[in-house]
């Protein structure tokens, strides 16, 4: 007879976290050189009216797990989504409409590169539902185009920013730094031009060298030192703050209330229903929480849902890896977290991880009082040192 010890009988948690939808889209024109996400190059096109159909059957194999519960938020990643007709994401709004409880004030995020753009098409983006545009600008000086492999040029760029504050009121600018040959001020004169746009929303992301990309193989030259690229950031986020948009994330800049919903939900170890190629998602139970993973490759995801088998991978997240997890998301967050949170999200009391929060806090990584846990300056540039602290003996 196997024995259930207290400890397991107490946990679970007393009620689910707000809930979100992720749908990806995995074909570009072509693949940056930098990019690790799941996208393919649509060399000889794709049928949007087969994937819009396999992603409403996707939706529906979760279903029973979240039937009744709100979705507050959608987002419509890739890949390069804007491929898609005005058609087709208005077939697949509709048919997520008909299948979910979707929130009536529901943020609805689309990302799209400046080399999709057409007036009537995103209009009609608009029409369909979509209610906040995230566009991948990176740059918008020439030679740094060239440099990251971007399909579109700096005019591109500038009129799609045109045409997108023209259409939505919501609409973030994906910049990047720490260049090929890029100086301070050519970082900042990327963020002058978007400030300049009334943008409500910047992201800022440092060139990172990801694994299995072209620029893992082939590095670029010249890239800047770590203490420039540390210069760049700091006045980057200097002058947004100047700006007036908030910095709340470690790559996230809004105006007043302007946060990425969606993202703050995920940052918030909030669930996530992800539907799509590669899409992974979150789903938190009363008595556990369980990750999984759709079939990466487009083909493989378009046979797999026809099987009814859209799932490469399905696990129970262990209670030991929890408190790593929650901190991996929370920490991101400049403000940090009410302490309450941790309880209500993982199902463990706080107590539990009190030893690591403790060195956290000795060696200067956060801040804490009787309501609320943040990283501390130091934590937010040294974030990798402050989460190994959580990490699970064996790790």
């Amino acid at each position: 007879m196997s024995v259930v010890s207290l400890d397991a009988l107490r946990w679970g948690l007393k009620e689910l976290p707000p809930l979100s939808l992720y749908v990806h889209v995995p074909w570009c024109v072509r693949k940056c050189p930098y990019c690790d996400f799941n996208s393919h190059e649509a060399k000889k096109g794709f049928d949007e009216t087969a994937y819009v159909d396999a992603l409403l059957r996707d939706l529906e194999f979760d279903l029973p797990k979240v039937w009744g519960r709100p979705v507050r938020t959608i987002f419509i990643g890739g890949g390069t989504p804007s491929l898609l007709s005005a058609d087709a994401i208005d077939a697949l709004l509709t048919g997520i409409r008909m299948r979910v409880k979707l929130d009536p004030e529901a943020e609805i995020t689309l990302e799209a590169n400046p080399g999709t753009f057409e007036i009537d098409k995103f209009q009609g983006f608009r029409d369909a539902g979509v209610n906040r545009l995230s566009i991948g600008i990176q740059s918008f000086n020439e030679a740094h185009l060239k440099a990251l492999g971007r399909i579109h040029d700096a005019a591109e760029a500038r009129r799609a920013v045109e045409i997108a504050t023209g259409i939505f009121e919501r609409v973030n600018l994906d910049l990047m730094y720490a260049l090929p040959n890029q100086t301070l001020a050519e970082a900042l004169s990327d963020v002058e031009t978007a400030i300049s746009y009334g943008v409500s929303h910047v992201s800022a992301y440092h060139l990172t060298i990801e694994p299995n990309t072209l620029f893992a193989v082939q590095v670029p030259a010249n890239l800047p030192e770590d203490d420039e690229s540390a210069r760049m950031q700091e006045a980057i986020e200097q002058r947004l703050a100047e700006a007036g948009y908030l910095h709340y994330e470690t790559s996230a800049f809004a105006k007043p209330g302007q946060q990425c919903r969606h993202n703050v939900n995920y940052w918030q170890f909030g669930d996530y229903l992800g539907i799509g190629a590669g899409a992974h998602g979150k789903l938190s139970f009363h008595d556990r929480i369980e990750r999984f993973m759709r079939a990466k490759q487009p083909a493989a995801y378009l046979k797999a849902v026809a099987d009814g088998v859209p799932n490469q991978s399905l696990h129970s997240v262990d209670k030991a890896d929890l408190p790593f997890e929650f901190m991996m998301n929370l920490m991101r967050l400049t403000g940090g977290f009410e302490s309450r949170l941790f309880q209500e999200r993982t199902g463990l009391p706080l107590i539990k991880i009190e030893a690591e929060l403790k060195q956290a806090e000795a060696r200067g990584l956060i801040a804490r009082d009787l309501a609320t846990i943040r990283p501390t300056e130091l934590g937010q540039r040294f974030l990798n040192d402050l989460l190994t602290l959580f990490l699970k003996e064996g790790d």
